[in-house]
């Protein structure tokens, strides 16, 4: 990753909110599925699955110890998802209200 002032140019944020909006407009799991195979490495990709994996149990109420135990992720960032739920942006709470209206999965 580039390194950077603690504070994000605004042309930063512009890109981010433009792909925030992309992606918002996309409406196929398929399409996102593929931007994010080509926008992000393998370990990236690991990385958001990993944490995602970790959100539904910590809504759950599940422990530290036993999200780790389930998933493998590591209780370090089991705390830093936790915090983000109870601190962050609202992007976990929001995805979950969505998840939670999402129709099952095939296969």
């Amino acid at each position: 990753m580039k390194r950077r002032d603690a504070a994000q140019p605004r042309s930063t944020i512009a890109q981010q909110r433009e792909l925030a909006r992309v992606l918002a407009s996309m409406g196929e799991a398929d399409e996102i599925e593929a931007l994010l195979t080509d926008l992000c490495t393998p370990a990236e990709r690991e990385a958001l699955t990993d944490r995602w994996a970790v959100v539904p149990l910590l809504a759950e109420g599940m422990s530290y110890r036993a999200i780790h135990e389930a998933t493998g992720v590591s209780v370090t960032t089991v705390g830093r998802v936790a915090r983000c739920v109870e601190d962050g942006a609202g992007g976990y709470r929001a995805a979950l209200r969505h998840r939670d209206t999402l129709e099952p999965a095939d296969g």
